[in-house]
C-alpha cells in the first residue's frame, strides 16, 4: 500500500516544458481566488455563457461548445458512447489512440483499428481504402489530432475530408494536447465531435474539458440507446439553451481562470497563437536535428510536442533531474518502457515562445555535455 507523502509549501518552483500541464499566468491562478458563488446563482450564468461563447469565437466555430468539469478524457468516452451504437473505426498510431480503442471496447462497442507503427501518421487514403473495402457500416471513425506518445500531428483535416463522403458516419477527434496551439478549421472539415483539456495548450489550470459538436453529432446522439450521461450532448447543450449554465455542478475557481485565460487568447488571435507555436516548433525540431533526431515521421511533426530521438544516447533520465536540480525546468522522457530511454520530449506550447524553449534547450546542451 502507497504510504501517506504530506504535501508541503516548500516545493521549489519549476518552468513547465511537459506535454501538459503548462505555465500558467498569474493574473489567470489569481482569477480562481474570488469568494465563492452558487452554481445556480444569476452570476455562474454570467460566467458560463461567457466562456462558452469566448471559446465559439476564438475557434472560430459555428458548432456548439460543452466546457464540464473533468479531463478530456471525459469526451473520449462519452463521444464513443453517445454517437456509436455498434461499429467504430479506430486509428491507431500512439498511446492515446490505442486508449481510445481500448475505451471503445471496454464500453462493449465493436471496434476495428487501423494500426500504425508508433512514429507513422494516420494517412487519409488509408482511411478511404479502408471504409471502401470494408462491408462495415462505422458509426465513427476516430483520430487523435496530436498524438503526444509520439509527437505525431495526424491530418484531420483530409481525414475529415474523407469521412464527410460518408454521411451516416461521424468523426471523433481527439486534439487534448494541440487543440488551441494548432489551427484547425473545425466546420470546414466536417470534424462532428472534437474535444481538448485546458491545461494543454489553452494555458489554464487542470480540470476542464472542452468539447465541440456539430449539429449532426446532436441529432445522432438522441437516437443513441447508449448515451452518455454526465458527457451526453443533449443533456448539456439543453440545459445550456434553457439556463446558461451547466446540467451538474462545475469547477468554478477553474472556470474563472478559463474565462481570464481566453481573454488573453482572443486577444492574440487565433491565427497569431498558430505562427507563435509553429514558430517554437520549427526552432525545436532544428535544434533536435542539429544534436539528435526526430522520431516522428517526417512531415508530421507536432506543433505542440516535440518527441526527440536519443541518437546521442544520453542518460535521459539522470538528464531531466540535472535540468531540474539545476535549471528549474522540468521536460519528459519518453512515454512508455519502449521509448522511456529511446526518446524525450519538449512540450512547447501555451504561453511559451522561441525565447522561453532555448533556455530549456541551452539548459539541456549543458546538463547532456552536448
Amino acid at each position: 500500500m502507497t504510504e501517506k507523502r504530506e504535501y508541503r509549501d516548500d516545493y521549489p518552483d519549476k518552468t513547465l516544458y511537459i506535454p501538459g500541464p503548462t505555465e500558467v499566468r498569474d493574473d489567470v491562478l489569481e482569477s480562481m481566488c474570488e469568494p465563492m458563488f452558487g452554481h445556480r446563482m444569476d452570476r455562474m450564468t454570467d460566467l458560463y455563457t461567457t466562456i462558452v461563447e469566448d471559446t465559439k469565437e476564438f475557434l472560430g466555430t459555428d458548432n456548439d461548445v460543452i466546457i464540464l468539469t473533468g479531463s478530456g478524457t471525459e469526451f473520449m468516452e462519452s463521444s464513443v458512447l453517445n454517437l456509436v451504437d455498434e461499429n467504430v473505426l479506430v486509428t491507431t498510431c500512439g498511446s492515446f489512440s490505442e486508449r481510445q480503442a481500448n475505451v471503445a471496447e471496454r464500453l462493449g462497442k465493436n471496434v476495428d483499428t487501423l494500426e500504425y507503427e508508433w512514429g507513422q501518421a494516420v494517412k487519409p487514403e488509408d482511411v478511404r481504402k479502408t471504409l471502401e473495402a470494408s462491408d462495415t457500416e462505422y458509426d465513427a471513425v476516430t483520430c487523435v489530432m496530436n498524438e503526444s506518445s509520439t509527437g505525431v500531428r495526424n491530418p484531420i483535416e483530409e481525414i475529415g475530408d474523407v469521412i464527410a463522403e460518408y454521411p451516416n458516419t461521424s468523426f471523433i477527434v481527439d486534439a487534448v494536447s494541440s487543440l488551441g496551439g494548432d489551427y484547425v478549421s473545425i466546420d470546414e472539415h466536417d470534424i462532428d465531435v472534437i474535444f481538448t483539456s485546458v491545461q494543454k495548450a489553452f494555458a489554464m489550470p487542470p480540470g476542464l474539458g472542452v468539447c465541440v459538436v456539430s449539429d449532426d453529432a446532436y441529432d445522432r446522439e438522441l437516437e443513441s440507446d447508449s448515451a452518455s450521461w454526465y458527457g451526453g450532448f443533449q443533456r448539456s447543450l439543453d440545459y445550456y439553451d434553457r439556463k446558461g449554465q451547466t446540467h451538474s455542478t462545475p469547477a468554478i475557481p477553474i472556470m474563472l481562470a478559463y474565462r481570464t485565460q481566453m481573454k488573453h487568447m482572443l486577444s492574440e488571435g487565433h491565427d497569431a497563437r498558430d505562427q507563435r507555436h509553429r514558430e517554437m516548433a520549427e526552432y525545436t525540431r532544428e535544434w533536435a536535428r542539429d544534436h539528435f533526431g526526430m522520431f516522428p515521421e517526417e512531415g508530421y511533426e507536432s506543433q505542440t510536442v516535440s518527441c526527440i530521438e536519443n541518437t546521442q544516447g544520453i542518460d535521459v533520465a539522470e538528464t531531466i533531474d540535472t535540468v531540474s536540480e539545476e535549471y528549474d525546468m522540468v521536460f519528459s522522457n519518453g512515454y512508455g518502457s519502449e521509448l522511456g530511454e529511446k526518446t524525450f520530449r519538449i512540450g512547447h506550447m501555451g504561453e511559451h515562445d522561441v525565447e522561453s524553449v532555448r533556455t530549456l534547450t541551452d539548459a539541456i546542451e549543458d546538463a547532456a555535455g552536448l
